[in-house]
């Protein structure tokens, strides 16, 4: 059978997805879609705008909270939720925080980047065809970007205090639960959401954003907050630890 994860490398819900999948194991292929032209195939297989986009078999899932439920359901060996419905129940809260302020990291990192040209290297080195054409591509994909996620100064600002805030209600969250894992005591679905929603604002080694490191005074000094905060020093620790990951994220 084959297992395609069709995404973006530069995409914080595709490292879900990939995590998701390396997390349980599987065999798969990580494929490049284009930006803007990945649309075409998500909203014919999977009725959605967005990736991640997962072929398993004859199966089509489009969204990464589907993903995992759909993987517990198929692959039941490590579970990603725990069978206890308060515990589910409780992981599936904190996986939502962190999705819905993962969409404010994405808008918040791209008003401070955008303009950088290893943002352009690392969303278009990786498509043969499209490499030597990058220069005149660059500014069409900004401009899509800008536009698509509402990339402004002011919003990036709005988005920083959200940010800001979801870090505060899940560190008190993390270190209830004793500061190792967010629900239970081994890694699950909440630590995977959590970690890859916020790793592109530590630059994680061996992540699509390693090497979009803090180049401006406002991304060192949040840079310099966050990871010396309880749930910077756990991000950076679980991907040490427990992201075994396939080094795909560039596609294979």
């Amino acid at each position: 059978m084959k297992r395609i994860l069709y995404q973006l490398p530069l995409s914080h819900d595709c490292e879900k997805a990939r995590w998701l999948l390396d997390f349980k194991d599987l065999e798969y292929s990580a494929k490049n879609l284009f930006p803007a032209a990945h649309r075409v195939l998500t909203l014919f297989k999977s009725q959605s705008s967005t990736v991640p986009l997962v072929k398993d078999g004859k199966e089509w899932i489009g969204d990464s909270t589907e993903l995992a439920f759909y993987l517990d359901a198929k692959y039941t060996l490590r579970p990603l939720l725990p069978s206890d419905p308060v515990l589910r129940s409780k992981a599936v809260t904190i996986e939502d925080l962190a999705d819905k302020a993962g969409a404010h990291v994405r808008r918040w990192i791209y008003s401070q980047v955008l303009a950088e040209d290893e943002v352009m290297n690392v969303m278009l080195d990786y498509y043969s065809y499209a490499k030597p054409f990058k220069k005149q591509l660059a500014p069409i994909i900004r401009k899509g970007i800008s536009q698509l996620y509402n990339v402004t100064p002011q919003k990036g600002a709005a988005s920083l205090v959200k940010i800001q805030q979801a870090i505060d209600e899940l560190e008190i969250m993390l270190l209830a639960n004793g500061g190792r894992y967010f629900v239970g005591d081994c890694l699950g679905l909440a630590d995977i959401t959590v970690a890859s929603m916020f790793a592109p604002m530590l630059s994680i080694k061996a992540t699509p954003w390693q090497t979009l490191t803090p180049s401006n005074v406002n991304m060192q000094a949040f840079y310099g907050q966050f990871i010396n905060r309880p749930l910077g020093q756990w991000i950076v620790r679980i991907y040490q630890e427990e992201r075994h990951a396939r080094a795909n994220w560039r596609g294979d």
